[in-house]
């Protein structure tokens, strides 16, 4: 089932300042390292280019931030491990699919002509 939420600008959200500036920061180093090896001519510019999209990447997180959209941490994605000693894992053991005409081992297959050739 699919829901929708309307979801309004809060000026009383808070924005994380902080985890922008350190992702675009890590973004912008890695890039800068990829475009200094790939790149050997004309440098300048796309650093420059690399340096704007700092602030851009600012602004459209505060807006996302007053909108309500908080990107999980790696800590709130990692799901809890099951731990062995649950008697879950021994329940979701699946049985074989009972056997069918298809599956049975091929006992529908024709027998060899012998030349191994094709009819045409």
């Amino acid at each position: 089932m699919l829901t929708i939420l309307v979801v309004a600008w809060d000026a009383s959200r808070p924005v994380p300042w902080k985890r922008l500036v350190k992702e675009w920061a890590i973004y912008a180093g890695i890039m800068a390292v990829v475009f200094a090896l790939f790149f050997r001519n004309g440098i300048l510019g796309i650093l420059a280019g690399l340096l704007v999209s700092g602030p851009l990447y600012l602004a459209f997180g505060y807006v996302l931030a007053k909108f309500g959209y908080s990107r999980k941490t790696l800590a709130e994605l990692r799901t809890p491990r099951a731990s062995p000693d649950t008697g879950a894992a021994a329940s979701d053991v699946r049985s074989a699919p009972a056997p069918t005409r298809r599956t049975s081992g091929g006992g529908n297959r024709r027998p060899s002509t012998g030349s191994g050739k094709r009819k045409r």
